[in-house]
């Protein structure tokens, strides 16, 4: 069980998710970390904690080891079928380390090496590795034209490390990249940029109605009423038993009456959003969730509930820009908001905006940044890693719920 985690999405060619890389704070370089007996209980007593499968909503979770774990003292409790072991250092070059991974070969696990400098394609053949991970960062591109269609056509699998834009994310696939790891999908696509069709736009309006401070019953009952579909979804979706365990919600009245405003207007917004999202990758849905959840229980730490609805709404928009490849300003003319989301979404200095550094920097695993978010914010590293814990289990049971809607929100993309 581990308390100071962090996870980054890895894509594949269609945009669609193939795996979370897991990041430890506790960890050498974000490695797998090895607590002592006293140390670990300590830890799960003093913590909120989570386990593999909660950090990575039962998709697969590439580790990164160090190689006298492997050696020595590798986990047996984790499954092969769900963890890919990273290494740092190809086992070509030591005996031990060659000899642990045929051992781990033997048991079902993949093997993936980063290999930033490519020199192992020069000196040593790769033996037992199923994946390269190269951070296109350190490596010249023409170094990049000249090895990756090589070991491409070897059969290795490529993942891309450190893709920070589109046209990055479209090189890269070109070379031959398999996967790809790094927030490239956040970024609007202003190239395509169009007009909203009528469906997107009620959804806005929606999502207007859930960010304003009153509920107006009315006009919210009369936007869904237009969509007969919509108001089927709604109801579908605040009954399922991952949202709603009380009992079975008949109209909207009916839920306002027995859930309370505020989970309406989340539940009204979650669906609205994953609606707008139909043509994105869903890991952007996912990762709105995790802000969302983020900046909520952050800033009822911080300050009680009275204000917790609004820092929701601002991590849950705040890949509007990108989900509907427009800019920012732009789509706040049509998306009528508090001043102080207003603030956050437009990165305006404001609370709720140091909310959303504190949620990227954990979405990076940057955690000096956190250490000094928690400095300035006056509250304990102890709290924001719980806090981080909670949104990312609630994001995986929200996702959970949304695919009986939107099968692609199905874990490893069953459908």
């Amino acid at each position: 069980m581990f308390a100071f985690i962090a996870r980054q999405p890895i894509l594949d060619k269609e945009q669609d998710l193939f795996a979370y890389e897991l990041l430890f704070r506790d960890g050498a370089s974000g490695a797998y970390p090895l607590h002592e007996p006293k140390k670990a209980e300590l830890i799960t007593e003093r913590f909120s904690t989570l386990g593999i499968d909660d950090i990575s909503g039962n998709q697969k979770a590439f580790i990164n080891f160090l190689p006298e774990t492997i050696i020595n003292r590798f986990p047996e409790e984790l499954s092969a079928d769900n963890v890919v072991v990273e290494l740092t250092q190809n086992p070509a070059i030591n005996t031990s380390l060659m000899n642990a991974c045929e051992h781990l070969k033997q048991q079902g696990y993949k093997l993936a090496l980063s290999d930033d400098k490519l020199e192992s394609t020069i000196l040593t053949p790769y033996p037992y590795i199923d994946i390269v991970k190269v951070d296109i960062t350190k490596i010249k591109p023409e170094w990049l034209e000249q090895h990756i269609p090589t070991l491409a056509a070897s059969g290795i699998q490529l993942v891309a490390e450190q893709v920070a834009s589109l046209d990055q994310f479209a090189m890269c696939r070109d070379l031959g990249f398999d996967y790809f790891q790094g927030y490239f999908f956040t970024q609007p696509d202003t190239k395509s940029a169009k007009a909203l069709p009528a469906s997107k736009l009620t959804m806005l309006e929606l999502m207007s109605q859930s960010a304003q401070p009153e509920f107006d019953l009315e006009s919210v009952a009369s936007i869904i009423e237009r969509d007969a579909a919509l108001s089927y979804l709604l109801l579908r979706f605040i009954n399922n038993p991952m949202v709603n365990k009380r009992l079975k919600i008949t109209s909207l009245r009916h839920a306002l009456t027995y859930l309370g405003e505020v989970e309406v207007k989340k539940f009204i917004a979650l669906l609205s959003l994953a609606s707008l999202n139909d043509s994105k990758p869903l890991e952007l849905l996912q990762v709105s969730l995790v802000r969302a959840k983020f900046c909520e229980l952050f800033e009822e730490k911080k300050n009680g509930k009275d204000k917790s609805m609004s820092a929701f709404i601002v991590g849950l928009f705040s890949l509007l820009d990108t989900i509907l490849d427009s800019e920012m300003p732009v789509i706040l003319e049509k998306l009528p908001v508090s001043k102080g989301i207003k603030q956050a979404l437009l990165g305006e200095a404001c609370t709720f905006t140091d909310y959303l550094s504190t949620a990227k920097a954990f979405e990076s695993g940057l955690w000096g940044i956190v250490i000094s978010q928690s400095e300035s914010l006056d509250i304990s590293q102890k709290d924001l890693h719980e806090i981080f814990n909670r949104a990312i289990k609630w994001s995986n049971e929200m996702r959970q719920a949304l695919s009986d809607f939107f099968p692609r929100a199905t874990p490893n993309g069953k459908q």
